[in-house]
């Protein structure tokens, strides 16, 4: 393939062979011979003069080194100098370098990216050779669909996960948010998910996570299904703008499997790590803070991400998103989380009280919301639902006064009820990765209340 080159605009060779390094990176109908140069350089960020007329924010510009070409990204535009911030650390850079703009950085995602991890440039990591690239090249940086044109959420599945089935079930194109502190048991939770049956397709975006877990992640809990399965990998130790890109990457992949009329299962973990990847690339660019040390772009760029997920146009599939948020100090107030939030449609709080319990996945069925559980309820189990509410309420309220004595049974119906029925239900919904997928929740609650009552009958009988 070959690039129409303007001579008016970039007249000598170097920037020529400059643009046709960059080729791989740009539509093939599009040319790219803007070029200007390194001005100054600081730490996370430089400034290139000679280009400021022809970029926009979020623009990808090349830079060609001893080592190969770099990438970064326009973080901020003057009208002398633009701000880039490199993708890689440690980016060789010297004053005067020659820059060469490319636009918006686009991946062209194809079928046969299943069972692959690739990082957040859309490059192979798993030795397993070059990916195959696709017909339609799409721009991270791509947008929702319109409102009007988006199909309606209406159809729940099981995801496996008892607590969940029961007290917060989901529905196809659904977004669900996963809060919780560090080590109780996100990741966990996150691996029994995508193992749910009801989707075609999966596409992971691990943020930050540690180097070390990655293969654990993949190889062991994800086994057969990576066969379906398309992971995009940000290490904690790679740049803010890799740690920026990578659920951008993913979303990505995510719409052309939608598109194709797939029903996708859309994974992030963490977000939390998402926002602190924009929060330093942010602060290179000289952006200030508004809340707890965030600036104002990390609450534009949260729903932007967010609402790329759902149902798409009349016609094509779906994503459903899980998203895990790391709440800082267990505070399921601090920016990011409220933010979240309300963006999402539902969430699981887990409780680090209940994982120092030893019940897990650690998820407060009193805390936790499904906006849509009503599509994924029959009537019977709404109440069912409602009234077990009800009774672990009751139960959690008077625990200090249970454990002083201060209660006697029989002088409250539904304490008593509450009593005998709800460690019944706790039991139940104690499950780990080992158990496997639960076929029906309520089933299984059914069995295991109706033997806790014959066991109690018969005890009534012999005293």
């Amino acid at each position: 393939m070959s690039l129409d080159f303007n001579p008016v605009i970039a007249p000598n060779a170097k920037l020529q062979a400059m643009a046709a390094l960059a080729e791989r990176y740009v539509k093939p109908d599009q040319a790219v011979a803007q070029g200007g140069f390194v001005r100054t350089i600081a730490a996370g960020h430089y400034t290139v003069a000679g280009l400021s007329q022809h970029l926009h924010l979020g623009d990808f510009v090349a830079h060609r080194s001893p080592s190969g070409i770099h990438l970064g990204e326009v973080v901020r535009v003057e009208p002398e100098l633009a701000y880039v911030c490199p993708i890689e650390p440690g980016e060789p850079i010297a004053i005067g370098d020659t820059i060469i703009r490319k636009g918006a950085f686009r991946v062209a995602a194809e079928n046969s990216w299943c069972g692959r991890t690739i990082n957040a440039l859309g490059e192979p990591i798993d030795d397993r050779g070059p990916l195959k690239s696709g017909l339609n090249r799409r721009s991270i940086a791509n947008t929702a669909p319109p409102s009007m044109t988006r199909s309606r959420v209406e159809t729940g599945f099981r995801t496996g996960v008892k607590a969940i089935d029961i007290f917060a079930p989901l529905c196809l194109g659904q977004r669900l948010g996963i809060f919780a502190g560090s080590g109780v048991g996100k990741s966990t939770l996150l691996s029994m998910l995508a193992r749910a049956d009801a989707f075609d397709k999966v596409v992971i975006a691990l943020v930050g996570e540690r180097g070390r877990e990655v293969r654990e992640f993949i190889e062991d809990t994800m086994g057969d299904n990576m066969a379906k399965t398309v992971a995009v990998v940000a290490t904690s130790d790679e740049s803010p703008m890799l740690r920026k890109m990578a659920p951008l990457t993913a979303i990505t992949i995510a719409e052309h499997f939608r598109d194709q009329g797939d029903n996708v299962l859309f994974i992030a973990d963490s977000i939390t790590r998402f926002a602190h990847a924009i929060r330093e690339v942010a602060t290179a660019a000289g952006e200030p803070p508004i809340a707890r040390g965030f600036p104002a772009s990390v609450f534009t760029e949260l729903p932007r991400l967010l609402e790329r997920a759902g149902p798409g146009v009349d016609g094509s599939g779906t994503i459903t998103a899980i998203i895990s948020i790391l709440v800082d100090g267990d505070n399921h107030n601090d920016p990011i989380a409220d933010s979240t939030r309300g963006i999402l449609d539902g969430h699981i709080v887990m409780d680090r009280s209940l994982a120092d319990e030893g019940r897990y996945p650690p998820v407060n069925p009193l805390s936790s919301i499904s906006r849509l559980a009503r599509k994924a309820w029959t009537p019977d189990q709404e109440k069912l639902v409602s009234r077990l509410k009800t009774l672990i309420h009751r139960y959690e309220e008077t625990r200090d006064l249970r454990l002083i004595g201060g209660y006697r049974a029989g002088s409250d119906s539904d304490l008593d009820m509450a009593i005998k029925q709800v460690p019944v239900l706790y039991e139940v919904l104690k499950q780990t990765p080992a158990d496997g997928p639960a076929a029906d929740a309520y089933a299984d609650l059914a069995h295991a209340l109706k033997a806790a009552n014959t066991t109690g009958n018969n005890n009534a009988r012999r005293s």
